[in-house]
């Protein structure tokens, strides 16, 4: 069987948009479990690169073997199976936590490995295939690869404009996983159903067990509760949830950002606030709103919105400008949250640094809030040098910026290299951390102020007192000076040491063994049994093969006596 142009550029052209799909769901998939930094992002798309080369390379082998519309069916239905499978691991496959430490790198780039590389290589063995299949002489092979190639790139642009802007928010990643994995089993199926074999049984069998295993691999997924969405609502920045939880006595609504609890709200309450470090927040800025009750205030990160609801039922005369990046979680705080629709806080669903550096009026603001950074996610951007300088020119002359970060007493590498960028644009600078047993804590929230004109702290409660000067530097000095800037601001690679500690050592408590082993044994079994099918299959069509071809010999031998 022989591709004509259109055909074999429609093949490549959704095999790689359905490639970029993948890849482009794979970050969002794993966001909830190991988080959203540049080290998942560069392990994505190595992966995905990875698989796809070997997959060039074993398809080009089989190519030159066998290419047949039988084997591209086969490797499209395979493909379908190996998405499928990208469900059950991305649910199991986090917990398998090595008792041992091991670098986090080794951890991420196994963990996203081991969900994604298989569906890649199979994606890979497409292209040599339809290649082999439509070039029938070397004349003008030139052109028909070309051909080839260029409609591979625009399948691969497709998929990702289709992804980012549209699917993944539209359908969520676990439905935009099961659409592919359905696209690729009805292409492998009309494959195996029109190709040459010697006899139509062989056929019906191949696509009789493809789809079995596919309705079989759904009908578990379903079973297991694999298929049903983990989000509230999933957006292109986060996965978003939103439970009911009990704290301090008090009935409150969790906001849940991919891994982080961003915000506890008490729907009947606003000026209650449950996060000690918007305790003291509300404690530093008591100064400020004595003497201005109508405070201009700028939240860099909207989440709950807990704390701008606190100022509004607070503070009612004040100016108050949220940037929230992502227009789904303001919708969420309408919804679940009780943010009022006709509130007047304002907010722009904008980065927070293209609001303030082109659509800001310098000296606008007492107070500017930091509350953007999820987890240890740390937008690499709201830390630098540069943007403290923003937020300088947009405060007034006595005016405070506090922001929240987190990192750990025993590391801190973050922590110094951000205190001693604020250091080199603010006059005082102060650190709060949230216990006092900060240096021994893995994970710690700290409270940095910063301002031109020295603090007034005096009337802070004990919990809410900054470290010591003395006893900062000294912690600085732990490290040796990093400035963080634009062209370098190694955040991620700071963050680090604590994400690692995060994870390790830890090991698997005998509930969640049983569970993972259940799971394993159960699909362990399904995929042997398919296997084995596979394989039986597989001899017999080769046996039926061989017989076919040796009478098809034996007629041409008689023909010509």
């Amino acid at each position: 069987m022989k591709f004509g142009p259109r055909v074999a550029g429609t093949l490549v052209f959704v095999n790689s948009a359905c490639l970029m799909i993948v890849e482009l769901v794979a970050s969002r998939m794993i966001a909830p479990r190991i988080g959203v930094s540049l080290y998942t992002w560069t392990t994505v798309i190595g992966i995905m690169m990875a698989g796809g080369a070997l997959g060039n390379y074993l398809g080009g082998k089989l190519a030159d073997r066998r290419a047949s519309a039988g084997l591209l069916g086969t490797v499209f239905c395979t493909g379908s199976l190996a998405c499928l499978l990208i469900l059950w691991l991305n649910n199991d496959l986090h917990e398998v936590i090595p008792a041992v430490r091991i670098p986090l790198l080794v951890w991420v780039v196994g963990y996203i490995g081991g969900v994604f590389f298989a569906p890649s290589v199979l994606f890979g063995m497409v292209s040599p295939i339809v290649i082999k299949l439509t070039v029938t002489s070397l004349r003008g092979v030139g052109r028909a690869v070309g051909r080839i190639y260029a409609a591979s790139a625009a399948g691969s642009i497709m998929g990702t404009f289709a992804a980012g802007f549209w699917l993944i928010a539209w359908l969520g990643t676990k439905m935009v996983v099961l659409a592919v994995a359905s696209l690729l089993l009805l292409l492998g199926v009309s494959f195996l159903a029109v190709r040459r074999t010697p006899s139509r049984r062989h056929s019906m069998a191949g696509i009789a067990l493809a789809v079995a295993l596919f309705a079989g691999g759904v009908a578990l997924l379903g079973r297991t509760g694999y298929l049903r969405g983990e989000c509230l609502r999933e957006t292109n920045y986060y996965c978003i949830n939103v439970s009911a939880s009990e704290v301090e006595g008090r009935q409150v609504h969790e906001l849940i950002l991919d891994r982080l609890v961003h915000s506890y709200t008490d729907l009947d309450d606003p000026t209650h606030l449950a996060y000690g470090y918007e305790r003291t927040y509300a404690d530093m800025i008591r100064p400020i709103t004595e003497r201005s009750p109508d405070l201009d205030a700028l939240f860099i990160g909207g989440g709950g919105y807990t704390f701008p609801r606190y100022l509004e039922a607070t503070l009612p005369d004040s100016h108050l400008v949220v940037a929230e990046i992502d227009p789904g979680v303001t919708e969420i705080a309408h919804e679940r949250l009780g943010l009022p629709r006709d509130t007047r806080i304002e907010t722009h669903n904008v980065d927070a640094r293209i609001l303030m550096a082109h659509h800001s009026t310098p000296d606008s603001y007492d107070v500017i809030f930091g509350d953007a950074f999820n987890d240890y996610s740390v937008p690499a951007h709201l830390t630098t040098l540069e943007f403290a300088q923003i937020v300088d020119e947009l405060l007034r002359d006595d005016g405070v910026y506090l922001v929240n970060i987190i990192d750990g007493g025993p590391r801190g590498h973050f922590m110094r290299a951000y205190v001693r960028t604020l250091q080199q644009v603010f006059a005082h600078v102060a650190v709060t951390p949230s216990t006092e047993h900060w240096r021994d804590t893995l994970r710690t929230t700290y409270v940095i102020a910063a301002s031109q004109q020295p603090l007034e702290l005096d009337h802070l409660q004990p919990a809410h007192r900054p470290l010591p000067p003395e006893e900062l530097e000294a912690y600085l000095a732990l490290d040796p000076p990093r400035i963080l800037t634009d062209d370098h601001a190694p955040v991620d690679n700071l963050m680090a040491p604590v994400v690692e500690d995060s994870f390790f050592p830890l090991s698997l408590e005998g509930e969640i063994l049983d569970r993972i082993a259940a799971r394993v044994i159960v699909v362990g079994a399904v995929l042997v049994v398919g296997v084995i099918a596979v394989l039986i299959w597989a001899l017999r069509r080769r046996r039926a093969l061989r017989r076919y071809a040796q009478s098809e010999s034996d007629g041409a031998l008689g023909a010509t006596h």
